[in-house]
């Protein structure tokens, strides 16, 4: 049976390790929309960062709904209206902030076009052998231009939806439960990526955000299909009518999904697709 929408995560899921659709994918993609299949795209990035995806799949002529921040908000494409927003209280994000300073990570948050971080030059991480400027990374990843100011908790005085972190992935592992111990029932927290640790409002998760957006459009749970590879994307999983983790996805991932497919390097998404659309 053909689903009513497809929930797609985006880094190691959609998106091969060069960060682009692959054509084989792209083109199922396509297909789906055409006969009426909804795109979701939901990940921890911005929603500014998600922008480029979304229009390179069309998706403002199909309906497509963009769920950034790991689902603390939902944009409409083709209006740009927003469906859900739930940013972190100024008091939790200066507190959270406050808090990191005790730990060797980088910290970043961001506001319309600007990624705001303490020290540009506390810059680098180390992943699979490979030296990576990581705020760069980030920054041009999202479409976002960078600014350094004194103290990120003397900054904000502005809802936030999420505070993201950068570390080592070692010291991640060794430390995320203290980043996270005081504020345990009052904001929530989770892995995105090995060297990212991101902090959101209370009960935010990728579920929480799209039920809410696609129940009041008319889609139910059962009729979506849902593709992840991350620790952020077992909600949205656990919502599906069918889930698929990735062949590269977290081994707790691929134990709680319905199916494993191939890679994000292999057409994992196109595997699946092409059997329930008609291109």
């Amino acid at each position: 049976m053909k689903p009513k929408a497809i929930l797609l995560d985006l880094d190691g899921t959609l998106l091969t390790n060069e960060k682009v659709i692959s054509p084989r994918t792209k083109k199922v993609l396509m297909a789906a929309q055409r006969q009426g299949i909804q795109l979701v795209l939901a990940s921890g990035r911005p929603s500014k960062g998600m922008e480029d995806v979304a229009n390179e799949l069309e998706m403002s002529a199909y309906q497509g709904l963009i769920v950034s921040y790991n689902g603390a908000r939902v944009v409409e494409c083709e209006t740009g209206k927003e469906l859900f927003s739930q940013p972190l209280p100024v008091k939790y994000t200066k507190a959270v902030l406050e808090h990191l300073r005790k730990f060797t990570v980088k910290t970043m948050i961001d506001r319309d076009d600007y990624l705001y971080v303490e020290d540009v030059y506390d810059n680098v991480i180390h992943y699979e052998g490979e030296a990576i400027n990581i705020i760069r990374y980030e920054a041009r990843g999202a479409g976002l231009k960078l600014c350094e100011v004194d103290d990120l908790a003397d900054f904000v005085d502005f809802p936030v939806h999420k505070i993201l972190v950068a570390g080592e992935q070692d010291y991640l592992q060794a430390h995320y439960q203290q980043m996270q111990e005081p504020f345990q029932g009052e904001v929530t927290a989770a892995f995105s990526a090995p060297f990212y640790f991101e902090f959101t409002d209370k009960d935010i998760d990728k579920a929480n955000a799209i039920e809410q957006s696609l129940s009041s459009l008319g889609v139910a749970a059962k009729d979506t299909i849902a593709f992840g590879d991350g620790q952020n994307d077992y909600t949205m999983l656990q919502y599906a009518g069918r889930s698929i983790a990735m062949g590269n996805a977290k081994d707790e991932l691929k134990r709680a999904a319905d199916e494993i497919t191939l890679t994000n390097e292999e057409d994992g998404i196109a595997v699946v697709l092409e059997k329930l659309i008609d291109e």
